[in-house]
């Protein structure tokens, strides 16, 4: 009986990784296209700002987003997204208005976003996808420069539909600060939206093009300084890393509208995904 056990026993931890290095180009592209995918990813995002500020300078700003996701019952998934900033600033900038400004560059890790999307493992004949739970901001920057130093949490969804060889959708999240450093003495607070509308077209040999813009809104800020809305397209192929399912894509972006004074115009954005069995 040992053998057989054992042999049972391997099969299960080898089936995963047989079961991904099967995955066809097209299937792994769809995969990370896919927000709620119920796989676990890893996508690290790289993001070049371009002619920022009364001085045309130049940050960055690169995220790491581990995606878990976990079956609740039959009905039910929960996929968690952390986004974990690394940012690089010159002289002279902040990511925070409520500190002033620096003489000397800043690097270090940024405010955190958590969001936590339910959704149903049933579509239905729409074939629409869609998720909705909380969202969360920890003050977990490593400077004053790279963060806000508040606690905020606010709702979040995402809805998307698979139509052949195109995925597209939209991610929106809002987030209010409720508590820390200055909160309470009206210090500026944080009130911002995310809107994330996404367009992939899957053509042969695993290659894709796409447009993902990141377009936000700042609702403590006057109307000259609230909008950063992105236009633009990007480009990407599935591939395998070994047995690892991957996605490598760049994109480029020029804001039409963007705050005076600080404000950003142009932006890129390298990006992998690594997808890993659950």
């Amino acid at each position: 009986m040992k053998y057989p056990l054992k042999c049972l026993t391997l099969a299960a931890l080898l089936l995963p990784g047989i079961l991904l290095a099967e995955m066809s180009q097209e299937e792994i592209a769809k995969a990370s296209q896919n927000p709620l995918t119920a796989m676990y990813s890893l996508p690290i995002q790289n993001n070049t700002y371009f002619n920022a500020g009364p001085l045309s300078q130049t940050k960055n700003v690169a995220n790491f987003q581990p995606v878990l996701p976990f079956d609740l019952n039959d009905d039910w998934t929960l996929v968690t997204r952390t986004i974990v900033p690394l940012i690089s600033l010159p002289s002279g900038m902040t990511m925070n208005s409520d500190v002033p400004f620096d003489d000397g560059s800043q690097f270090g890790i940024g405010d955190t976003t958590f969001t936590a999307f339910f959704t149903p493992k049933n579509t239905g004949d729409s074939g629409w996808i869609w998720g909705a739970g909380p969202a969360f901001y920890l003050p977990t920057a490593s400077n004053d420069s790279l963060g806000t130093k508040k606690w905020g949490a606010g709702p979040a969804a995402v809805v998307l539909k698979m139509d052949g060889k195109w995925v597209y959708g939209a991610l929106a999240m809002n987030i209010w600060s409720f508590g820390g450093a200055g909160q309470s003495e009206g210090i500026q607070k944080v009130n911002s939206l995310t809107l994330q509308p996404f367009v992939n077209y899957n053509l042969d040999d695993g290659w894709f093009v796409a447009s993902v813009p990141i377009i936000t809104a700042n609702w403590e800020a006057d109307n000259d300084h609230r909008w950063t809305v992105p236009m633009g397209l990007g480009v990407g192929r599935a591939m395998k890393l070994g047995s690892i399912p991957m996605t490598a894509q760049i994109h480029g972006y020029y804001n039409v509208v963007t705050p005076d004074d600080y404000g950003e115009e142009w932006q890129m954005r390298i990006q992998i995904q690594l997808l890993f069995p659950r």
